[in-house]
This record gives C-alpha cells, sequence and structure tokens, in this order.
C-alpha cells in the first residue's frame, strides 16, 4: 500500500510543508541569536585576556610622568593606553546554505593596526600572543551557547 500526501492547497501536505517551514524559519533565527551571544562570548574573553598587570620593563608614558609595566614575551599585551582592548568590531554573517538552513561566522576583529605586530612580533620586538589565548578563554561558552536545544 501507498500512502502520500500531496501539495493542494487546503491540504495534510501544504500544512505540512508551512509548518515545516516556519520551524526552518524560527530556528535559523535562533542560531544567527546564538551568533550574536558567541560574539559577546569572544569579546568578553577579550576583555579579560587583555586586563591585570604584566611582567615586563617599566616605561614611563610619553608626555607625562605617569609609568605602566609592559608585558615580557608571550605575555599577552599591556595595557598603555587602552586602544587594543576597547577597539573591536564584532559580526555574525550569516548565509543560507543550500539544504534550506543558515550557515553561522561570528568573528571579532581588532581595528588597531598594530594588533598583528603584537600578535606575531617583529624583527624589533617579540610576540606578544593573544588571540590564542582568547580562543581558549571563549571556547566553554561558545560550547555551551551552541549546545543548547531548539525548543
Amino acid at each position: 500500500m501507498k500512502l502520500w500526501v500531496d501539495g493542494k492547497a487546503g491540504s495534510a501536505g501544504s500544512a505540512i510543508r508551512a509548518t515545516v517551514k516556519e520551524q526552518v524559519t524560527n530556528i535559523n533565527r535562533k542560531v544567527v541569536s546564538r551568533g550574536v551571544r558567541a560574539v559577546n562570548a569572544i569579546r568578553n574573553a577579550e576583555l579579560e585576556v587583555l586586563k591585570g598587570q604584566r611582567s615586563g620593563r617599566v616605561y614611563r608614558k610619553p608626555y607625562t610622568k605617569a609609568t605602566y609595566t609592559a608585558s615580557a614575551p608571550g605575555e599577552p599585551p599591556a595595557r598603555r593606553t587602552g586602544n587594543l582592548r576597547m577597539h573591536w568590531n564584532g559580526q555574525v554573517k550569516s548565509e543560507n546554505a543550500s539544504s534550506g538552513g543558515v550557515a553561522i561566522v561570528a568573528e571579532l576583529e581588532s581595528q588597531e593596526s598594530y594588533a598583528g605586530h603584537l600578535e606575531n612580533g617583529t624583527s624589533k620586538m617579540a610576540a606578544r600572543p593573544f588571540v590564542e589565548k582568547i580562543k581558549e578563554e571563549a571556547t566553554p561558552e561558545i560550547q555551551k551557547i551552541y549546545s543548547e536545544p531548539y525548543t
């Protein structure tokens, strides 16, 4: 015996299709929302990694009598002006997948031109890596966010 549901207007088939489409739309909206929450988790991790005292040399801030302690090689960068810590741009990119779903990329990017020099070092300065530390700090929260049920 064969059983099928046609797609004619007012039939059970069209009602099922409409319900499935509504559920897919709802889940896609939740996925994008979780992407925003993931960006916030990365931002919070970034703030945590780039705060606190460092153990490098003590320098005088230019044009003042104030001093600050720089980071030692291998430590995340020290805060002198606070620009690196405060100038980040987070965004969630979504693309429609061929399956009707949504593919999400949550990213946080530094707006400071010197961030790459601190992360990778230069010919005159050893690296002050911070990207991996931010990822490590944010990963448990992001996994928790994406593990929640879609109810």
